[in-house]
């Protein structure tokens, strides 16, 4: 059975897309902890990212680094912050979040509530910075 984030890249699910090649893609968390929570995926459905073969775990971080980059530089922050915890979705994915303080990437506190034109904006915003 194919994953929510599988249905994404398939496009049978709509997202607030910020960048994306032809091996992954990224886009805006819909429960974010910070404005500009972003999800990279390898498009191919791989459950943990220690099973990624070698050359796609290289490749999906150098497309998260690109990614960072360019929402370091959309998103006021001190950092982006990384985590990859692959318990919520049976997909492999990271999380890149705006921070400025170690808090700001506790996935235990309540969760923006952001409408589908702010995540709209906030993507936009995003992808005009990534290369």
């Amino acid at each position: 059975m194919s994953s929510i984030f599988s249905k994404i890249v398939a496009g049978e699910i709509p997202c607030h897309k910020v960048a994306e090649d032809d091996r992954h893609l990224a886009f805006l968390d819909i429960n974010p902890v910070a404005e500009g929570h972003t999800l990279v995926i390898p498009k191919k459905e791989v459950d943990y990212i220690f099973n990624l073969e070698e050359d796609d775990y290289a490749a999906l971080m150098k497309f998260t680094r690109k990614v960072a980059a360019g929402l370091e530089e959309a998103i006021p922050c001190k950092r982006i912050g990384v985590a990859v915890i692959g318990l919520e979705v049976p997909h492999t994915h990271v999380h890149l979040v705006p921070i400025s303080t170690e808090g700001d990437l506790s996935f235990t506190k309540p969760k923006l509530k952001l409408s589908h034109e702010e995540l709209g904006k906030i993507a936009a915003k995003i992808a005009a910075k990534i290369n």
